[in-house]
């Protein structure tokens, strides 16, 4: 008999949590050995329950669900992520995998779909919910055809986020200037490293300077 599968679900709504617990833990291959409802507390937990397959939401309050990936699979490589969330736009898809998520299922996803997912995750085998496959064939297919944009997958905030850091701002200073919390400019600033491919906020202001996105600051 093989070992059951070692499940950590995150997510920020406990009615969330607890049906999709409910359903899992319905299963004799699986065990849901903890739960969280932020990235922070997420990492600290994988820390020392070092599951099999993290369940993850994207979007939650402080650290967000991309930069808990990326903390977790850093943390512990042999656990697994599974993306379970409600969007589909590139500005969550491609960060998400880039981080580290073996896997990618929208909330509408049937309960056994979703248990298959968990099990080919822990096997190191990859499902991604159609509409995603979808856009990720699309990429493919059109990134031949079009010419490179570097900052493509940046939101506006992120590229408003990007010129102050170019000018020199430090997250402090960004907190300030736009009225947000320094958690939120922390997380910003780390999508967009991530998204950029870099390995620090210089590297990300010399790629602005150098692709002209400061030529009118």
């Amino acid at each position: 008999m093989t070992q059951p599968v070692t499940i950590f679900l995150v997510d920020d709504h406990a009615v969330v949590r607890q049906g999709v617990r409910a359903a899992l833990e319905a299963r004799q291959d699986f065990i849901v050995v903890g739960e969280a409802e932020s990235g922070e507390e997420a990492v600290r937990q994988v820390a020392t329950t070092i599951p099999d397959v993290v369940l993850m939401d994207l979007k939650m309050e402080g650290l967000d669900g991309v930069e808990a990936t990326r903390q977790i699979r850093r943390l512990s490589p042999r656990t697994q992520v599974v993306v379970l969330t409600s969007y589909h736009d590139d500005e969550h898809i491609f960060p998400a995998l880039r981080a580290g998520a073996i896997s990618y299922q929208l909330k509408t996803v049937r309960i056994e779909e979703l248990a298959e997912t968990i099990r080919d995750a822990a096997l190191g085998e990859a499902r991604l919910h159609p509409r995603v496959a979808a856009r990720l064939i699309q990429e493919v297919q059109g990134g031949q055809a079009k010419p490179s944009d570097p900052f493509g997958d940046l939101t506006e905030r992120e590229m408003e986020i990007l010129k102050l850091i170019a000018s020199g701002l430090t997250n402090t200073e960004i907190m300030t200037k736009l009225v947000i919390s320094e958690n939120t400019v922390k997380g910003h600033v780390s999508n967009i490293l991530s998204k950029l491919h870099l390995a620090d906020r210089t590297q990300a202001a010399v790629l602005a300077w150098r692709e002209g996105v400061m030529k009118n600051h």
